[in-house]
């Protein structure tokens, strides 16, 4: 009887995302991020509010805040699959990106008001998005 050799496994490399994929996937943070806090907000608005255990019971058992509180741990573990190879001083500030789609769809869904400094500020963001995501890619 021969006993032939088993080969040993080979064991599975890690391939980096390319600082591309790291802006991308931090991107697709911001808009689940973004969602994830209107849902909040749309549950938020049902939660019963007689007494410390209602809102409690509600906060738990909203299926809105649920989703909500869902999509927002998933865009906490794909900015941390971003930044584990990705510069953070390049993703970082485009998570800031996160303000403006709140806003967003704060006018469109609920109908808040956007002014002058609302409207500055996004602006901002976004200018400083891209001075910096310019800067981070030479």
């Amino acid at each position: 009887m021969t006993s032939a050799t088993v080969p040993k496994p080979v064991p599975a490399t890690k391939k980096p995302f390319t600082p591309r994929q790291s802006i991308a996937l931090v991107f697709c943070c911001t808009l689940l991020g973004a969602a994830a806090q209107v849902l909040m907000k749309s549950g938020a608005e049902t939660v019963a509010h007689p007494g410390v255990v209602g809102v409690l019971l509600g906060l738990f058992t909203n299926l809105t805040l649920l989703v909500g509180y869902c999509l927002y741990g998933l865009s906490a573990l794909l900015l941390i699959l971003a930044l584990r190879d990705g510069e953070l001083s390049l993703l970082y500030p485009v998570i800031a990106l996160t303000y403006v789609w709140v806003t967003v769809l704060s006018v469109a869904l609920f109908h808040e008001t956007i002014n002058i400094f609302k409207l500055t500020g996004i602006t901002t963001i976004m200018i400083g998005v891209m001075v910096l995501g310019r800067s981070g890619m030479k």
